[in-house]
Order: structure tokens, then C-alpha cells, then sequence
């Protein structure tokens, strides 16, 4: 595997927060050569592989035929799509059937919405993964009046069954699980570059829509009305254009969302962590060593679920003040180097590049279970792994040992990519909880009038934060009291809120 570079695909979920704003400064922007390199020889001279490998064990990998070298066409005869086989749709649909029940948030939102269209004639780009609750998203979306073109941000994550029932029902989807590289980008550009379509709203996770469209089609880029981003690193991205002034649209920052932050990264990765190595490992967790490399939400949300389990969770971090909540929860905090030869599961959570490298893995015992919660793959040095002296033996979808000449053996899950969203499910709820969020940004920026937004990269509005929270909590038939007059007064706040200043730390 080639080193990462700017231009390669990022595994989000869902978005996750990286401890740290040191973080970022570690990210690099790529000279001006290796972005034409990048984009032009990656996305068009290199040669496609006939065949690829799938690994989702599902009834749509009935063979390993690249979707692009199939000739499709959906029931109303529609060919403008990609995805692994049609014929699955069926499936696909009872899946987002299921999802739909567990997003109450989003299909109050679809209901209220839905009679105004205030997405009418919006065009919009979404790359992000695929699934069952994205699919719920699309379609409230399209429901609101949008017209959408989607591709995954993530070459695993992709539900095929889903994405085969998004095309039947006549969404453009350019995405399958196992995509190469090459493809990868490919279906980025077939959702970008449409004749007849231009797009004029960029959904986002990752930053590689927004980076592809910047630099293959900037006139394109510059008609776009709004980018709304759900990812730490997508986030950094946009920070940067804006910072070296190529920022040439407004851009809504949904990762730092208080319902993004504190729901989707906290509560979310504290169950689908548990559900993706039992899934793909059987591990016994009582009594295991474990270290988790970053302790912002995400971090926390395993180290908890973990700690639950009667494992006993270790810490690394950079930042002090997130290193004393780690101690203030009970977890003792130490360098990865000082207990690497002991531990039994290491997960990053950092959203940062090579915080466990060939010289960590070199020093871990037998059996050891390496895998990733953060952002991007390039937490974990997996290209330092593909060496002569080293055997990889895939035993399981998503999961490899890589073999030392002595015997010892690692056990690496999705080849470092986010293993939540690679080797399991997102609870249904907390994704209706972003997708509502961001839904909610989508119509911000395309309703805005002129002059709101300036070039530049903006937080949700606290009104809306607490309008997705509102329409979450009848699942929980909880009932909010209200404020009298006098108290309201008092407080100096409306009635209807928003409650809490832009400065509350929930």
C-alpha cells in the first residue's frame, strides 16, 4: 500500500473528532506537482484492474466483474449509475425500510419540510459512506426538492444491496464496496462531471469531492452556492483553503456541531466499536490490556464502552487538557512506547498520521488486534506492513494477520481504515441525529441571501443544533419545560431559545 497522500481517499464516519488542534498543523498541503500528479495520471492514465476483491459477504458479491465493466440499467431503464449488481435492490430497500424507523429525527424533518421544498433547485454532490441511513438522507433530501449525484467517501463502507436500491429508484450512485484507487476517484469525477448537470451544493466527508472539483474544475467549483463538511479532516481542509485564500464559497462546519460532537462521536463509537471486534474477532474483552490513541469524543466514547467490559484501557495523548480528563475518568495515561510490547488492543482515534508505526508493531506481542476509529487510514503505517520479509494472510472479510519471520503474528482489521464503518453498522438513531444536522446546514446555505456568508468556514447556528436535538426527543417521550416570562427575562434569553451562547461547552 502507497503512502497516503492528500488525494487519497479518507475513511470519516462518521466524521470524528481528533483530540487535538495540533493535529492539524500535521497536516500537509500537497506543491502544486503532486496535485496534478495526483489528480490527472490517478484519475485517468492508470490503468483500471479487471478484477477486484469484496469482502462483504453479502448476496451481492456474487462475483468479481468491475461494476464499471457492466452494462446496467434499473427498472424505468436508467443507466446512470454504478454500483456492484442491480438485481439486489430489493434487499437494499427493506434495509432502508428498517433505517427509517430508527431515524425519527430525519423523517420529522422530511414531514415538516417536504410541502415547501426549500431545496428546490438545488443540484447537490454528496460523497459520503453509503449506507442503509444514508440512503434515509438522500431521499429526504431529493423529498425537499434537491437533485443528487452520490459516491462514497470510503472504499469499504459501502452498503452494495443500498446503493443498488438508491439507483433503482433512480438516483444517480456511483459506489460499490472493494473499490480501487482508481475507482475510487473515478466515481467522485462521474457525479461531478455530468453533461446536462452542474451542481451547486457540495455534501461532504473527507474533503475529496471539494478537493476534486477545486482542482480538475474550478469554474465548476466557483458557481457552487454552499460546502457543508461532517469530518475532522474535511474540516481541516476547508481551513486551509480558507486560510491560503482558495476558499472561494461559504462552507458550514457540521463536525464541530454540538449534536455531531457530543452524539455522533461519543455515543455512536461508544457501541459500534464493541459490535466491530466482536464481529470480526471474537474477542473475550475481560481483563484485556488496551491503549487508545486520543481521547476526544471519540476516544472517550471507547475507552468507556471498553472500561464497561472490564478491560483495562490505557491512554495516549498530545493534549494535556484532554490527558487530565482521561486521569479524572479513571484511565491511566502513558506513551504508546512504554506498554506497547504488553497490550492486547490498540485502536487510534486520533484523526493524525503515523501514530502507530512499523516500529510499534515490530515490539507487539503475538495476537495483538490493531485497528482504527479515527478519521483517515493513515493513523496506522499499514504501507510500512507491505514488505518482503512480512507474510499477510487474510482469514475473515476485514481482517488480516500479518506474519513476522519469527512466527508472531498481529491482527490488523480494515487495513487501518475506520473499522466501525468497515467491519460493522452505525446505530440508525445517532446517524439521523448528523443526517438532520445536516440536511439543516444544506438549507442554510442554499436559502441564505446573499451577503450572509462570506468566503469563509462557518459553525452550525445554535438554533438549528437545538432544533435536530427537539426533534429527537419524542423517541424518548420527553417533554421540555418552559421558560415563564420573568424567567426568560431574567435569564436575557427568548422563549424559544437558543439557550446556551456559542461558548457553552456542553
Amino acid at each position: 500500500m502507497r503512502p497516503m497522500t492528500d488525494l487519497e481517499p479518507v475513511t470519516e464516519v462518521n466524521d470524528m473528532e481528533e483530540s487535538s488542534v495540533d493535529a492539524a498543523t500535521n497536516m500537509k498541503v500537497l506543491t502544486e506537482r503532486d496535485e496534478k500528479e495526483t489528480v490527472e495520471n490517478r484519475i485517468e492514465k492508470r490503468p483500471r484492474a479487471q478484477t477486484f476483491s469484496s469482502y462483504t459477504g453479502s448476496s451481492s458479491d456474487e462475483d468479481e466483474v468491475n461494476p464499471r465493466d457492466k452494462n446496467q440499467k434499473n427498472s424505468k431503464g436508467s443507466s446512470d449509475f454504478c454500483v456492484k449488481n442491480i438485481d439486489n435492490a430489493a434487499f437494499g430497500r427493506r434495509e432502508i425500510e428498517i433505517a427509517e424507523q430508527e431515524m425519527p429525527g430525519l423523517m420529522a424533518l422530511r414531514r415538516r419540510a417536504e410541502n415547501d421544498k426549500p431545496l428546490s433547485g438545488a443540484k447537490i454532490i454528496g460523497c459520503t459512506h453509503i449506507t442503509a441511513q444514508t440512503a434515509v438522507l438522500v431521499e429526504t433530501l431529493a423529498s425537499l426538492g434537491a437533485s443528487v449525484r452520490w459516491a462514497a467517501c470510503n472504499i469499504y463502507s459501502t452498503q452494495n444491496e443500498v446503493a443498488a436500491a438508491l439507483a433503482e429508484a433512480g438516483f444517480s450512485i456511483y459506489a460499490w464496496k472493494g473499490e480501487t484507487e482508481e475507482d475510487f476517484w473515478w466515481c467522485i469525477d462521474k457525479c461531478i462531471n455530468s453533461e446536462g448537470w452542474q451542481p451547486n451544493m457540495i455534501l461532504d466527508d473527507g474533503g475529496d469531492a471539494t478537493h476534486l472539483m477545486l482542482k480538475r474544475y474550478p469554474a465548476m467549483f466557483n458557481m457552487i452556492k454552499g460546502i457543508v463538511e461532517e469530518s475532522v479532516t474535511g474540516v481541516h481542509r476547508l481551513y486551509q483553503l480558507s486560510k491560503s485564500g482558495k476558499l472561494t464559497v461559504p462552507a458550514m462546519n457540521v463536525n464541530d456541531s454540538v449534536t455531531k460532537t457530543k452524539f455522533d462521536n461519543l455515543y455512536s463509537c461508544r457501541e459500534s466499536i464493541l459490535d466491530a471486534l466482536k464481529r470480526t474477532t471474537d474477542v473475550m474483552f475481560g481483563g484485556k490490556q488496551i491503549i487508545i490513541c486520543g481521547y476526544g469524543e471519540v476516544g472517550k466514547g471507547c475507552a468507556s464502552a471498553l472500561k464497561g467490559l472490564g478491560c483495562n484501557v490505557m491512554v495516549s495523548e498530545i493534549d494535556p487538557i484532554c490527558a487530565l480528563q482521561a486521569c479524572m475518568d479513571g484511565f491511566r495515561v502513558t506513551r504508546l512506547e512504554e506498554v506497547v510490547k504488553n497490550i492486547d488492543i490498540l485502536i487510534t482515534c486520533s484523526g493524525n498520521k503515523n501514530v502507530v508505526t512499523r516500529n510499534h508493531m515490530d515490539k507487539m506481542k503475538t495476537g495483538c488486534i490493531v485497528c482504527n476509529m479515527g478519521h483517515s487510514n493513515t493513523e496506522i503505517d499499514v504501507g510500512s506492513l507491505r514488505t518482503p520479509d512480512l507474510t499477510w494472510e487474510k482469514v475473515r472479510s476485514q481482517v488480516d494477520h500479518i506474519i513476522w519471520p519469527d512466527g508472531k503474528r498481529i491482527i490488523l482489521l480494515a487495513e487501518g481504515r475506520l473499522v466501525n464503518l468497515s467491519c460493522s453498522s452505525v446505530p440508525s438513531f445517532v446517524v439521523s441525529i448528523t443526517s438532520a444536522t445536516q440536511a439543516l446546514a444544506l438549507i442554510e446555505l442554499y436559502n441564505a441571501p446573499q451577503g450572509r456568508y462570506k468566503q469563509d468556514v462557518y459553525l452550525l447556528p445554535k438554533k438549528m443544533d437545538e432544533y435536530v436535538a427537539s426533534l429527537h426527543l419524542p423517541t424518548f417521550d420527553a417533554h421540555l419545560t418552559e421558560l415563564s416570562d420573568e424567567q426568560a427575562k431574567y435569564l436575557g434569553l427568548n422563549k424559544t431559545g437558543p439557550f446556551k451562547p456559542n461558548y457553552y461547552r456542553y
